[in-house]
């Protein structure tokens, strides 16, 4: 594999990262490097992580890992973006909303984001790959998009204000209702 070719993978790879990251850009006023880096950072890992768990899964689990993926992520973008409506439509507390960076939030929306990168380690193991630095491009990569994302989504958000949370909350719910249409062959990308 080229590094070429691995790096369009690493880009492919985060695009989902990187949506989530524009989302938690949209529900904050002001551009926050904390806000930027935890993203970048809880992306990045875990998309480096799960080629590695699914390289060393092998080949024999792959059609469990193909059966369920698109479940889970569905699920959980779902779980997460309608929680984003909610919050939105709650608002006026008089409290900032600066998207949730918790740890049970940002674990839930790492896996979710990530669980594509796992088939991509099984796939690493049937072919020749040099794992460490391969993982550490993807995760670089979604690293650098996971942080953009989010100055990219303030930039709107501070425009859009209280529609930027429900904005946010419908591109998860369609991120996860594209990964699974595209899973069950109705649509095809």
């Amino acid at each position: 594999m080229t590094f070429i070719e691995l790096l369009l993978i690493a880009i492919g790879l985060s695009m989902d990262a990187f949506s989530v990251s524009v989302c938690k850009g949209l529900t904050t006023k002001r551009f926050s490097w904390r806000m930027a880096l935890t993203c970048g950072l809880w992306f990045g890992f875990f998309q480096a992580l799960m080629p590695v768990i699914g390289y060393f899964l092998g080949v024999q689990f792959q059609h469990l890992i193909e059966s369920i993926d698109h479940w889970i992520a569905f699920g959980l973008l779902l779980l997460i973006g309608a929680n984003m409506i909610r919050e939105a439509l709650s608002k006026g507390d008089g409290h900032e909303h600066n998207g949730a960076l918790d740890m049970k939030t940002m674990f839930l929306l790492a896996i979710a984001t990530s669980i594509d990168a796992l088939a991509v380690g099984v796939s690493f193991a049937c072919i020749q790959v040099e794992l460490w630095s391969s993982v550490a491009v993807i995760g670089l990569t979604t690293f650098v998009f996971s942080v953009l994302g989010v100055k990219i989504g303030n930039v709107f958000g501070a425009k859009f204000e209280k529609s930027a949370g429900i904005l946010g909350g419908i591109i998860l719910i369609i991120i996860g209702l594209k990964i699974l249409l595209e899973h069950l062959g109705v649509l095809s990308f």
